[in-house]
């Protein structure tokens, strides 16, 4: 099938089909007159991709499962995934522990402000009820 076809099929632009081509996601062959033909498995190997940019890998980890996620939907057959997988989830643990301390942090800081803003009020009530 044609990129166009392939577009179509998938809800994927032609422009970010070539982009997961550049970055070894997917594979094409060229026709005598230059289009790319994709396999009939090009679609779901286009879902998997959205499947796992979703789940926010990169493309780089994308890259390395892909030959491990063949099947149907949600399948991984391999060892490698599994490890992978691992890897990813720790990797968003660390991240979601990040966002908790920079949450805290935050919270601390607004803390301060209204504080320190409710000191300002009261300087300033103070200083109008003894003019």
């Amino acid at each position: 099938m044609r990129i166009g076809e392939l577009s179509r099929r998938t809800g994927v632009s032609p422009r970010l089909l070539r982009y997961y081509e550049e970055q070894g996601l997917l594979r094409s062959e060229r026709d005598a007159n230059g289009y790319r033909r994709y396999h009939p498995g090009a679609a779901e190997r286009v879902g998997r991709i959205r499947e796992f940019l979703a789940a926010g890998m990169t493309t780089e980890t994308i890259r390395t499962l892909l030959p491990c996620a063949q099947g149907g939907p949600g399948l991984l057959t391999c060892e490698h995934s599994v490890q992978v997988m691992g890897d990813e989830l720790a990797r968003l643990d660390e991240q979601m522990a990040e966002l908790r301390r920079r949450k805290e942090a935050l919270l601390g800081v607004t803390k301060a402000m209204d504080a320190r803003r409710r000191e300002d009020e009261a300087l300033a009530g103070a200083a109008l009820r003894s003019a």
